[in-house]
């Protein structure tokens, strides 16, 4: 594959302007032969085994992904939204070519698995992979999440039953329900939940008599978010990591 053609799938603009990364010098290759070796090239149609193949393009260290899997550690006051109304985007907090990877639908860029509301902060995935997206956000697919709730008032045991039983939405007349909810102190729960509804955690909250304070999402499938990943942090997920966002273990 052509260095050109990779660097523009990797979203690095159009050919025209990844050949002139190249030709001007600002592109440097490693390969799996020679690990922790960088070359300039300034060929644009060099080619190379896209596979493995670690570039540096204008001081920025780049392995290629031919598809993109990536975790953010979504901070408060921003907006799962390419055109954001109020707060700043998430995407803002991407380098560009992430946000410029060419896909085949009419949107660029890697998008955001389901959304985190304005306010609620925490493990939010990223893709351009539609399949993956789709089976991450689908209910069929009973991937669990889980989210640290902070409530106004203090949970009773009642709440929480009724919680784990199912409660009536406004726009659904289908009880929805925690996979599993555990109190960590007066005020404080962690739900679980296989969903995917608007708002379905202050929702449900609401329709027990509380109200949600403070949200933070901890968990997809069998992934933590990771302590060392500061909010508004983001970083490649591993095959390993992409293993545990599975469903886990059927009960």
């Amino acid at each position: 594959m052509q260095l050109q053609d990779i660097l523009f799938s990797q979203g690095f603009g159009t050919r025209r302007v990844c050949a002139g990364l190249v030709q001007q010098g600002w592109v440097s290759v490693c390969v799996p032969a020679a690990p922790g070796e960088l070359a300039v090239c300034t060929d644009a149609t060099a080619e190379f085994e896209p596979v493995g193949l670690v570039m540096n393009v204008q001081g920025v260290s780049w392995p290629y992904q031919e598809k993109a899997y990536v975790l953010l550690n979504k901070p408060a006051g921003t907006e799962c939204s390419q055109k954001p109304s109020t707060y700043p985007s998430i995407y803002t907090l991407l380098p560009a070519p992430l946000r410029q990877r060419p896909t085949k639908s009419a949107i660029q860029g890697i998008q955001a698995v389901g959304r985190l509301d304005q306010d609620t902060t925490g493990m939010l995935l990223l893709s351009d992979d539609g399949q993956f997206i789709h089976r991450m956000s689908s209910p069929k697919k009973h991937v669990p999440k889980v989210y640290r709730v902070s409530a106004k008032h203090a949970v009773d045991h009642a709440q929480i039953a009724s919680l784990l039983a199912g409660v009536v939405l406004d726009d659904d007349p289908r009880p929805v329900r925690a996979v599993a909810c555990n109190l960590l102190d007066a005020n404080t729960l962690e739900m679980t939940l296989t969903d995917g509804k608007y708002h379905q955690v202050k929702r449900m909250l609401a329709a027990v008599g509380n109200r949600v304070d403070n949200l933070h999402r901890s968990r997809i499938g069998q992934m933590e978010l990771p302590e060392d990943l500061a909010p508004g942090q983001w970083r490649w997920l591993s095959a390993s990591e992409l293993d545990l966002l599975g469903p886990g273990p059927q009960k």
